[in-house]
């Protein structure tokens, strides 16, 4: 609702009880009520001060009251009412999405929908046609038309053309009053986007190229690339190549980059063959749309001119892939085997030259004309040596010898009966005294060098000189084998044992070839079952004998065993020796026992008392004429000093130097002990049967010590652990009452 400068005249409310009077006051609260809306107190007319807005506020809700002016006091109870907003064409449609942005295919047919577009109008849709809104296009109507009532856009034509213009904008406007005069209207930019479609086949910029190439070229060189255009976009421009003509030669291939053709050489060129070659390629769309196939063909040929180029080549072998050749192995020296060919390539055919490569033909057995080619034989063959030979023959250009190929020839020796059959191992059968007549004993065959064409046919006979044995027949099988049989029956180890049948072989030639083998059988006992049991002093039945492998294994475990047993004899006679040398070196550990029994004290013929007086203090050596004192050395050796004569003096002297030896090694020892404090104290005592209280020789023991009257304490022995818990026993103090006792 639209209103004036003046306040609007809205309604009015009215009690039964005023009678006109003036004695009524009305008021009303609620939305506006005092700012949008007031009231006369006297008459409760109500207008409206303000523009009123259906849009921000269709309605509002207020409640009336009727009071006594004098008391105050509600005359009704508060009723309630609405003010409504009645509307009018205010509002201009909008488009509240715009600008819009769409797309559709090229060539599509009339009418096909290209998108939607909306407008809003904010009037009351349902009173009058203020919100009716209809569409139409201000621009591009040629181009695109717009449905009236739905917004919806179409095309107007069927030749849009991505190529030629691949977007359109249109203005659509939108008026509502359903597009009556007077109504209001808006309107929104529309961006149409044309998308591709295939219909457009590829196009070489140009109906011929041209490219050359060496004729020495490699297989699969590039020899040029192409491209061919298409007005098309995306995966539309998509093509394949092939070559229609001269496929053979040359191949292409897509570069999926750049989607150039890329061609190249797919087999050897021959400048002398030919020189030009016209390459037809082709290209083809890859994914052709079937709706276009009507507007024509979606491919392109073109043509690529290959000029080869002429080098210098190296001569050429006929055939290429070598040569086999024959010969029989019995073809003398300086025959000829065969001849190999070869040419230069070249428009000038340069002379060429032929050798063979020694490293495949070291023992110089072939020989080749350098100008011919004639290969010719240098040495006797042997077919059963070597059955084939393979060489490589070189030829070179003679003015250029940079120009060089090789090619390889196989040389076939055929056979020729040059070697007799012979028995494929030494036989020997063995029989039982007990055979019968006719059994047959062993089979032989026989092996032959040589390799006839037609195969092998031997043929058995005995030797002349046992033709007339009564003893065994032979029986050729006829399959290049032959039996032996026995032809009597009852044979006697005892009387012979061995027999040597002698056997005649001729194989099929030409020409026959025959030697003669010997087939040696045995006579041997057999249980009853025919088991061989011994022959002569061999058992049969241990005939497996040991291989030679078998032999040495043994032996090597034989020689293992026996290292084995001297390590360990030697390991044991080591460890022998260092307790030995330790027992030497270490004295102090020893108890000296003495277990014989002397004659007491009255006994002064068994012992010397001097030389056990004396036995450790051995004087220096004198230098004097007299020698050294008698009185100082073991009576046995007085007594050879007394003895006389050189002999007695050489052997006291020996004697004498002994002791010195001694003595200068006791006292290294007790030095040693001395000057190491790490070392506990050990004693070394002797024990004597019988000892004299009045012995001349006195006490040779410390043990005296341990009487009461010693100021010693020897109590801490006991502290040095169980090896001196016996010497501490004899030091220790004695009982008074075992003194008294």
């Amino acid at each position: 609702m639209v209103i004036g400068t003046e306040p609007l005249y809205v309604g009015k409310i009215h009690t039964d009880s005023d009678e006109g009077e003036g004695n009524i006051k009305y008021t009303i609260t609620g939305e506006g009520a005092g700012t949008i809306f007031i009231i006369d107190e006297l008459t409760g007319d109500i207008h409206a001060t303000e523009r009123l807005d259906r849009e921000e506020k269709a309605s509002y809700t207020l409640r009336a009251r009727a009071r006594d002016r004098l008391s105050n006091d509600l005359l009704e109870s508060e009723s309630e009412f609405v003010i409504k907003v009645q509307d009018i064409n205010d509002s201009e449609p909008k488009f509240l999405e715009g600008p819009y942005i769409g797309s559709v295919a090229e060539l599509s047919p009339i009418g096909t929908s290209v998108m939607k577009v909306t407008a809003s109008d904010a009037d009351d849709p349902t009173y009058g046609s203020s919100a009716k809104v209809v569409y139409s296009v201000m621009d591009g109507e040629k181009i695109f038309t717009v449905d009236r009532n739905e917004g919806i856009i179409m095309t107007a034509v069927a030749d849009l053309d991505r190529e030629t213009q691949d977007r359109y904008e249109l203005v659509v406007k939108a008026t509502d009053m359903a597009g009556q005069m007077g109504g209001l209207s808006g309107s929104t930019t529309v961006t149409i986007v044309i998308t591709d479609v295939n219909d457009n086949p590829p196009r070489f910029p140009q109906k011929m190229y041209q490219f050359s190439v060496s004729e020495g070229a490699a297989v699969g060189t590039p020899v040029g690339r192409i491209i061919a255009t298409d007005a098309d976009m995306g995966e539309n421009t998509d093509m394949s190549y092939f070559i229609k003509e001269e496929g053979d030669l040359f191949k292409v291939t897509t570069d999926v980059e750049t989607q150039e053709a890329i061609v190249s050489i797919k087999k050897p060129l021959d400048f002398e063959s030919k020189r030009t070659h016209n390459v037809v390629v082709e290209a083809v769309n890859k994914h052709v749309d079937p709706r276009f196939v009507d507007l024509g063909s979606f491919r392109d040929q073109t043509i690529v001119r290959v000029s080869v180029s002429d080098i210098d080549e190296p001569p050429i072998f006929q055939p290429a892939d070598g040569a086999i050749m024959e010969v029989q192995e019995d073809t003398k020296v300086g025959a000829l085997v065969g001849v190999i060919s070869a040419r230069d390539p070249d428009v000038k055919n340069k002379p060429v030259r032929f050798s063979i490569d020694r490293t495949t033909d070291q023992e110089m057995i072939f020989h080749i004309d350098p100008n011919s080619g004639a290969i010719t034989l240098g040495k006797i063959l042997d077919r059963e040596t070597a059955g084939w030979h393979n060489i490589t023959v070189r030829a070179v250009e003679t003015e250029n010898h940079t120009m060089a190929s090789h090619s390889a020839v196989s040389i076939r020796i055929l056979d020729v009966n040059d070697n007799p059959p012979e028995l494929a191992t030494p036989y020997e059968a063995s029989i039982c005294e007990d055979a019968k007549p006719g059994q047959l004993i062993h089979t032989i065959s026989v092996v032959d060098k040589d390799e006839p064409q037609s195969g092998h046919r031997f043929y058995f006979t005995l030797a002349p000189e046992a033709s007339s044995s009564r003893h065994f027949t032979l029986w050729d099988v006829k399959d290049n084998t032959a039996g032996i049989r026995t032809q009597r029956s009852g044979f006697n180890r005892h009387e012979q044992n061995v027999y040597f049948l002698p056997i005649l072989v001729v194989d099929s030639g030409p020409p026959s070839l025959s030697s003669t083998g010997t087939l040696t059988i045995h006579v041997c006992g057999c249980d009853p079952e025919g088991a061989i049991q011994s022959c002569n002093a061999t058992a049969y039945s241990m005939s497996a004998a040991l291989s030679p492998g078998a032999l040495i294994a043994l032996l090597v475990c034989i020689l293992i065993l026996i290292v084995l047993v001297l390590l360990i004899l030697t390991l044991k006679r080591h460890r022998k020796g260092q307790r030995m040398a330790e027992d030497e070196e270490d004295m102090r550990d020893n108890v000296i026992k003495y277990n014989d029994e002397g004659g007491g004290e009255q006994d002064t013929q068994a012992y010397d008392m001097s030389a056990l007086r004396n036995l450790y203090d051995f004087p220096e050596a004198k230098s004097c004429d007299s020698g050294p004192d008698i009185r100082s050395l073991p009576q046995w050796i007085q007594a050879n000093r007394v003895g006389g004569g050189a002999e007695g003096a050489a052997t006291a002297a020996a004697a004498a130097a002994d002791f010195s030896l001694f003595k200068g090694y006791i006292r290294k020892k007790v030095e040693q002990a001395d000057a190491d404090l790490s070392v506990p104290p050990y004693d070394s005592f002797q024990t004597y049967a019988f000892e004299g209280t009045s012995s001349p020789a006195l006490s040779l023991s410390s043990i005296h010590t341990m009487s009461t009257t010693s100021e010693q304490d020897f109590s801490y022995l006991s502290d040095w652990g169980p090896r001196f818990r016996q010497l501490a026993g004899y030091y220790a103090p004695a009982n008074p009452e075992e003194e008294g006792s």
